[in-house]
């Protein structure tokens, strides 16, 4: 077949230049390859009429002229006769095209100008896309041709105007395949994947073409929870299970942390049922959990968390302390707080949390107090959660990252004011950004979590001890 491929490669620039030596309309062949023509038709019979996909095989000879046939009939020329690698090409061509067709039909939606373009595409015109982006994305054919081929296909077989859209539309695909310069390819990611062009350029700087695709797809798909166990009142993972089974609701428990349950589904039904009213659980992302984990909080410790609202992390350090030791939960934020507050009195923790309403800058100023163990989670872009927030795809500027960077500084002076000696601070950001101090980017000492790899919002984690 790949023989097979090449040959057709050279045919295809060889109709090319026919094209420029003849002008006729009744014979086909000479404006476009005869097997492109035939693939078209073939799609429409098979996904409207009923047709079989494996009709061109063996017996091609009989098989190839009634194909011709029905071209004449549809789209109103006649092609010269198909030898058997053409018949054994329109196979391949059909065939893949057919596997594929999902994932060719969401390409050419993200590449048209808006979905109501692609709902009420004509079929033919479609057939003739699809091939063009199996034959470029697949089958790795001479892009510059394939395109010359179908736009002069839907031009001829429907009109000018159509060949223009096939024309803009292959070529965006090209641009994304092919690269051209790094702007044309971004833009052209960015198009595909819907995403702003600045996040696009940046990712693939810092991550690599492919690792930054895999994060947006991440991105744009649908987003999974995790639930945590309330274990500040006794529960366990095997109660919530439990509530989850009588819920009908899929989940899987987490291979990480022993008190999590990644919900695959049915988010909306576990809320309704009101179990996180009744405490049993709270909605966490285990990349928090690890994190937590990595400050290791323990029974008897005095701790501070320093940007603590809406209190997912302060909930779970304060499960961990088993009612011996002291949280003290900062936030500027009054509402937020008020919500943790909330939370915590309907999970039985508010004997170890105390909230502060204060700006962590100005209360590190103000405050004799030293503690055991020091958690900033500081405020950063919210790009390793964007599967979770799709409103910040288009909410946040790279001018935000620099402003966030600097505030992220500051936090960190006025916390590492509060660690005893001895003690512990943890430095929490968002590392898809790549906004991590440099001090921080050693091979030790640090979490680091991968949406695409770990399937979990994005967190680095620095753990550092005052001497």
């Amino acid at each position: 077949m790949e023989d097979e491929i090449d040959q057709r490669s050279r045919r295809l620039q060889k109709s090319q230049n026919l094209r420029r030596e003849t002008q006729n309309t009744h014979l086909f062949d000479t404006v476009t390859e005869v097997f492109t023509v035939i693939a078209a038709v073939r799609l429409m019979r098979i996904e409207y009429g009923g047709a079989f996909a494996d009709l061109l095989n063996e017996k091609g000879k009989g098989s190839g002229k009634n194909e011709m046939a029905y071209a004449e009939r549809t789209l109103g020329f006649c092609t010269r006769d198909l030898d058997d690698r053409d018949l054994k090409l329109v196979t391949e061509i059909v065939g893949g095209t057919i596997r594929w067709r999902k994932y060719l039909d969401y390409l050419i939606q993200c590449l048209c100008h808006d979905d109501t373009s692609f709902r009420n595409m004509e079929p033919l015109l479609l057939q003739i896309l699809r091939i063009g982006f199996y034959e470029i994305g697949k089958l790795d054919m001479p892009a510059y041709a394939v395109v010359d081929e179908n736009v002069s296909l839907a031009k001829y077989a429907l009109r000018p105007g159509a060949g223009n859209l096939v024309n803009g539309i292959l070529r965006k695909l090209v641009s994304l395949k092919l690269g051209g310069d790094a702007r044309s390819q971004a833009r052209a990611l960015a198009t595909t994947y819907s995403h702003p062009v600045w996040m696009v350029r940046r990712w693939t700087k810092y991550l690599g073409q492919e690792a930054a695709i895999k994060l947006m797809i991440w991105n744009n798909a649908t987003p999974s929870f995790s639930l945590m166990v309330n274990s500040g009142k006794g529960l366990t993972r095997d109660d919530l299970l439990t509530k989850l089974d009588i819920l009908k609701v899929l989940y899987e428990p987490s291979i990480h942390l022993d008190n999590f349950v990644r919900n695959k589904s049915g988010m909306q039904i576990v809320l309704q049922a009101g179990i996180r009213k009744e405490g049993l659980c709270s909605v966490q992302d285990e990349s928090a959990g690890l994190a937590v984990s990595v400050l290791d909080p323990r029974p008897g410790d005095c701790i501070i968390d320093c940007c603590a609202a809406p209190g997912g992390k302060t909930l779970f350090m304060a499960s961990c302390l088993n009612g011996q030791g002291m949280i003290s939960a900062v936030d500027v934020n009054k509402g937020r707080l008020r919500i943790l507050k909330e939370t915590a009195d309907l999970q039985g923790l508010h004997n170890v949390i105390t909230c502060v309403h204060a700006d962590l800058r100005a209360f590190a100023h103000s405050t004799h107090s030293k503690f055991d163990k020091v958690l900033l989670d500081a405020p950063c872009s919210g790009l390793g959660v964007l599967s979770k927030r799709s409103d910040l795809h288009w909410n946040r500027r790279l001018e935000d990252l620099e402003e966030l960077k600097n505030l992220q500084d500051d936090l960190l002076d006025a916390a590492s004011k509060l660690v005893e000696t001895g003690g512990v601070l943890e430095f929490q950001i968002d590392p898809v950004d790549r906004y991590v101090p440099s001090d921080f980017l050693t091979k030790e000492g640090f979490f680091r979590s991968c949406p695409v790899k770990h399937s979990m919002d994005g967190a680095f984690v620095a753990r550092l001890v005052r001497q």
